[in-house]
């Protein structure tokens, strides 16, 4: 379906579409004869730079590329065992249900491709509007290569609107004849979802040093866990006496049929204050695992499934090895087993590629939004609760350069609650620009991404960031916190120079809250616990939460001062006074995008396209 966030635009007139309308007839008869045509050898790699496996067995695999001129998106689906056709589209969250489908099936004899979508229900439609085009089909040795466009932005409300950020693209595998797209029954379809970021940023790759070298922390032969989620941790070291040197670049090290398995890979450096760490290989929630690796949090690459190399800007790389750097490095890896394979091997990992040529600045990675505190809750039972961290202007004005910083990458981070994020860069009360945004986020699919254009962070500008929660399915207060039931909201930046400010976050004034609290108590008939020994999550547990009680605390984060922590690396603060801080006045918001409807002739017909792919697999 169309994103909320979508704005009515400028369609083109019925006589437009009903020439039109003649216009795709002629093209949907050409393209009979151009499918029958493309048979042989497989589309040119190079024309998809971005590619992905959708199903756990790698089946199916997605390639595609981005034309920013054009406001689109080309597909490319290879399938390698073609049985009586598939779904592939996009959904909010991955549900088939109010999805935005391209469908190809066949009826045993005959084979038929069309843009469709399915209602709540899951009943499946043919869209009036055709915006899924079909632009080929390849028959080749390893499978079919179906291709085909899909614009950014069009003019049909069933129609998902692809922005920047995650999507979830949808797939099911039809084994068995249909006689027509409505036979077809979702709910007995083999299917699942994967997340990817379609809209890459088109960044120019800077030019690498010749005295570059490359170190791979990768994990040692691990026998995969025959269950569905894994978290692994491996710990590596540097050489003894290892230099300053700067990371200019990273990429995944896969192993050869595990592409469908490693879900995504991290590289934390640990805290130097310790001069050794225990060397572990094993799951990361094993109680063999030592206390001292939680000190390994230092992200120095982060890799998920469907990302490319990471570059810096060749002004700038991360720093690692020399005096005040640990050598103990955590290698943390997903594995993504749905269907539970036993015995397969792996030695996935991250390639860094360094430098002993520093360049002109370090760079440095900045936290904001919220403190880990249980100070800021969500209710249960809500479908999109937000909560807001700053990073003040009286922080910026005291820590950064007079020159200001230059911020060229961003990872967003929740825990399971989390739905969207975003960070804004507020001056003088008006908001300037995004920082990062993603209105489909999903804390399974967290990566550090490239920016589509630096963002130039001075003195005396704010930097707001929003989450917003779902809550539905528990019974009590998320309160924020460490563990993966507790919530964050969290922007690490990536940005350079390097300066002393490592975090820049705030929450409520605890005070405040317990203000909170206490009209609570007085509107209740149950006595809640004030107590100076009660915690504050206990205090949020014990809360009835009827809808006065959840405005209230809706109003207080809307309106009350904060606590601001204006950190150091060291996790000082900077001098100054950081409580009772009043919340940024914004005057000036930014207008919402109006979607860019495509710049075509018109809509297809709404009916299918025939394609000659000769008998189907029984």
């Amino acid at each position: 379906m169309q994103s909320s966030r979508s704005k009515p635009c400028s369609c083109p007139s019925l006589k437009l579409r009903e020439v039109a309308s003649m216009y795709f007839t002629m093209v949907a008869a050409f393209l009979v004869i151009l499918v029958v045509a493309l048979q042989g050898s497989a589309p040119r790699q190079s024309d998809f730079p971005y590619k992905v496996p959708l199903d756990p067995q790698g089946l199916l695999e997605l390639s595609w590329n981005v034309s920013y001129p054009e406001q689109a998106v080309h597909f490319q689906l290879l399938i390698r065992e073609l049985q009586f056709g598939l779904l592939f589209g996009m959904s909010d969250r991955g549900e088939f249900e109010n999805a935005d489908l391209a469908v190809l099936w066949s009826d045993g004899h005959n084979s038929y491709f069309g843009d469709a979508w399915s209602d709540a229900k899951g009943q499946l439609h043919m869209d009036s509007q055709q915006d899924y085009q079909l632009l080929g089909a390849r028959r080749a040795p390893e499978g079919l290569y179906l291709l085909f466009r899909r614009a950014f932005s069009t003019c049909d409300p069933k129609d998902y609107l692809i922005e920047d950020g995650t999507v979830h693209l949808i797939y099911g595998i039809l084994e068995k004849p249909v006689h027509s797209l409505q036979a077809i029954n979702i709910s007995a379809l083999h299917g699942g979802l994967q997340r990817v970021q379609l809209l890459k940023p088109n960044i120019s790759i800077p030019e690498l040093p010749r005295d570059m070298k490359t170190m791979e922390i990768t994990a040692p032969d691990v026998v995969i866990p025959s269950q569905e989620t894994t978290y692994w941790c491996y710990m590596a070291e540097l050489p003894e006496g290892f230099p300053k040197h700067h990371i200019i670049m990273y990429e995944p090290v896969v192993t050869a049929g595990n592409e469908a398995l490693v879900h995504h890979m991290e590289v934390f450096q640990c805290a130097a204050e310790f001069d050794s760490f225990p060397l572990y290989n094993g799951p990361c929630d094993s109680k063999m695992k030592p206390d001292r690796l939680n000190y390994c949090r230092h992200v120095l690459a982060a890799w998920a499934m469907g990302a490319q190399a990471f570059y810096y800007p060749e002004e700038a790389g991360l720093a690692f090895g020399g005096p005040g750097s640990s050598r103990y490095l955590r290698l943390e890896i997903h594995y993504h087993n749905p269907l539970v394979f036993k015995g397969r091997r792996d030695s996935s990992g991250i390639r860094l590629y360094y430098t002993a040529t520093l360049r002109p600045y370090d760079a440095g990675i900045m936290e904001l939004g919220l403190v880990y505190t249980p100070v800021m809750a969500i209710p249960p039972g809500e479908d999109s609760f937000i909560l807001t961290g700053y990073c003040t202007d009286k922080c910026t004005q005291l820590a950064l350069p007079a020159a200001g910083i230059r911020i060229f990458a961003s990872q967003l981070h929740t825990h399971l609650a989390g739905r969207k994020v975003v960070t804004v860069l507020s001056r003088d009360g008006r908001e300037q620009q995004v920082v990062n945004a993603d209105s489909h986020y999903s804390p399974h699919f967290q990566e550090i991404r490239m920016l589509k254009e630096v963002v130039a962070v001075f003195p005396g500008d704010e930097l707001i960031t929003t989450c917003t929660y779902n809550t539905e399915d528990r019974r009590r207060a998320t309160v924020g916190g460490f563990g993966i039931l507790e919530e964050m909201c969290v922007n690490y930046v990536h940005y350079y120079p390097q300066t002393q400010l490592e975090l820049c976050k705030s929450a409520v004034d605890p005070g405040y809250l317990h203000r909170y609290f206490n009209l609570v108590n007085r509107f209740n008939d149950e006595e809640i616990c004030m107590c100076p020994q009660v915690s504050v999550p206990q205090q949020f547990y014990s809360i009835p939460w009827n809808t006065f009680n959840r405005d209230v605390l809706k109003s207080l984060y809307g309106f009350a001062p904060i606590s601001m922590h204006c950190n150091k690396s060291s996790a000082v603060r900077f001098p100054g006074e950081w409580e009772k801080q009043p919340l940024p006045s914004i005057t000036q918001r930014l207008r919402e995008p109006s979607p860019r409807c495509p710049p075509s002739p018109g809509a297809q017909p709404a009916a299918p396209i025939p394609l000659h792919l000769g008998q189907l697999r029984r």
